[in-house]
């Protein structure tokens, strides 16, 4: 790993040792997507000669989501800023979680669950830099055997339910969405499953449904044959805030100018993202899917600006169905780097 000359002090890794244990539970909506390969190019140029990093590594979970990371990179809209950026893969947004509180990483993409959590329990204080994705519309969904006896989320009591992590959001939004339906969501069994694995194993019926995103839900229906019973994310969680990059705090503290420039490229590259003819050539590299595969996944909605009430939609949730046992300021936890 780079190690960027920063000393790596023992109580870093001290740190490290403490949070495996608390962080056992934290897993994002991880596996969202099938984003794969690791870039390993840098990028240098112009920017601010005064950034106080100039070359940092960003670690992200496997998914679609961090499209607008590699657009930027292969833009270069980093390098215009002068960062020298390294885009490391992690196994799931609890690994590149443990990546930035172990030093590794620098910056990391994840769902926001971790960030909450490892913040709730005093294992990190985490600093969010910018906005990934909310749900859109058929992009985060419940999926049952074609013609099976499951048809609707009304049939989902008492029954098996695969998750691709429990008492993580993955679980947590389809309580909400249960609860919303006037339904006990305390008589499901929930199974973890990886989103890779999950429309097969709702086609055997090892389970009675389970949760899958893009390009899953895609893949799931031409390979498996399952289909969408409801959309999770509706209701109190419709446009839900999903996933997003953060930082220790000591990191965004001490290099207000890098992390500003690290937004910078990034609302460049999200903006990019509005355009489906620009993401998706981006998508069918990383995602390892054909372009007619790519055409028919439905996008999230892609975000850079933070907005701290859309963003307290998570803790709040996190409270709602005991994932953390008090309310979680989210403005507190957003890097301003060019504030006064």
């Amino acid at each position: 790993m780079l190690r960027h000359g920063t000393t790596r002090t023992h109580s870093r890794r001290g740190r490290l040792a403490a949070v495996m244990t608390s962080l056992g539970l934290l897993a994002s909506v991880s596996g969202c997507g099938l984003l794969g390969g690791e870039d390993d190019s840098a990028s240098s140029g112009g920017g601010d000669s005064d950034l106080e990093r100039s070359s940092i590594t960003v670690a992200h979970l496997p998914s679609i989501d961090v499209a607008p990371l590699y657009l930027a990179q292969e833009k270069g809209y980093f390098a215009d800023e002068g960062l020298d950026v390294k885009i490391e893969q992690a196994a799931s947004g609890q690994a590149a979680t443990q990546k930035m509180i172990g030093g590794d990483a620098d910056i990391v993409q994840s769902s926001y669950v971790p960030y909450f959590l490892a913040q709730a329990k005093g294992t990190a204080e985490v600093r969010i830099v910018a906005d990934a994705v909310a749900a859109a519309p058929d992009t985060f969904s419940l999926v049952a055997r074609k013609d099976g006896e499951i048809t609707g989320v009304e049939d989902l009591e008492g029954k098996k339910i695969a998750v691709s992590a429990t008492n993580t959001i993955a679980d947590t939004i389809v309580k909400s969405l249960m609860k919303t339906n006037g339904l006990d969501y305390g008589s499901v069994e929930w199974v973890q499953v990886s989103f890779p694995d999950t429309a097969a194993a709702v086609a055997r019926g090892d389970v009675a449904a389970g949760t899958l995103i893009e390009p899953f839900l895609t893949s799931g229906a031409q390979e498996h044959g399952v289909r969408p019973i409801a959309d999770v994310a509706t209701g109190p969680t419709e446009s839900f805030p999903l996933a997003g990059y953060g930082a220790l705090a000591e990191f965004t503290e001490n290099n207000p100018k890098t992390v500003a420039a690290f937004q910078r490229a990034m609302e460049k590259a999200t903006a990019d993202a509005q355009d489906r003819s620009v993401i998706e050539p981006i998508i069918q590299k990383t995602a390892k899917i054909d372009a007619e595969t790519a055409s028919l996944v439905n996008l999230p909605t892609f975000h850079s600006s933070l907005d701290a009430s859309r963003l307290q939609r998570v803790p709040d949730l996190m409270v709602e169905f005991g994932l953390v046992d008090s309310k979680i300021d989210a403005s507190a936890m957003i890097a301003r780097p060019n504030a006064d």
